[in-house]
């Protein structure tokens, strides 16, 4: 049986806290293709979902046109003990691509500061065309740490390791 603190709700408490993440997309000749975003997470009453704001010229988004498939990697980095291994949350899923002005996609990027300066950037940039890119992901999602001490971690690393499903309700 899990543990009341490796639940879904927990872990989407907790990469709600954060705005970037490394995206994998599939280039064109099958190989990987990983880039830092700045994200943000769906409104809470609609099912979950990640949103980050790019440019429609940007090889993450032609990645996406062509293969929908891809991952979200969050990280939570310990920022007074730099040896030890950081935390994570990754999710597998597809991502699909929306227009600017989707009312998700910018309520999700307003609800925090940097996502605010991304979406204004982007409405001081005449030059460039801006999209939403909207990762719907997989029930199962991969964690590491989060939610665990690091003396904890340090006795058993591979407890650190687990898993945590999105509730039906929420997809």
């Amino acid at each position: 049986m899990q543990e009341e603190r490796f639940t879904f709700e927990r872990v989407e408490k907790e990469v709600r806290k954060k705005t970037f993440g490394v995206l994998t997309t599939i280039d064109s000749k099958g190989r990987p293709h990983s880039t830092g975003v700045i994200y943000a997470t769906g409104p809470p009453d609609k099912p979950f979902a990640l949103y980050s704001i790019v440019g429609v010229n940007y090889a993450k988004v032609r990645n996406i046109r062509r293969n929908p498939n891809v991952s979200l990697v969050v990280t939570f980095p310990h920022y007074w003990i730099r040896f030890a291994p950081a935390s994570y949350v990754m999710f597998r899923g597809t991502a699909e691509i929306l227009p600017g002005q989707d009312p998700d996609g910018h309520w999700s990027m307003s609800q925090s500061r940097i996502g605010r300066m991304n979406v204004q950037t982007v409405a001081e940039d005449t030059g460039t065309e801006y999209v939403y890119v909207k990762i719907s992901p997989e029930p199962t999602v991969f964690c590491f740490g989060v939610g665990i001490g690091i003396m904890e971690l340090r006795g058993d690393i591979e407890h650190g390791a687990y898993k945590v499903t999105i509730p039906e309700d929420r997809l």
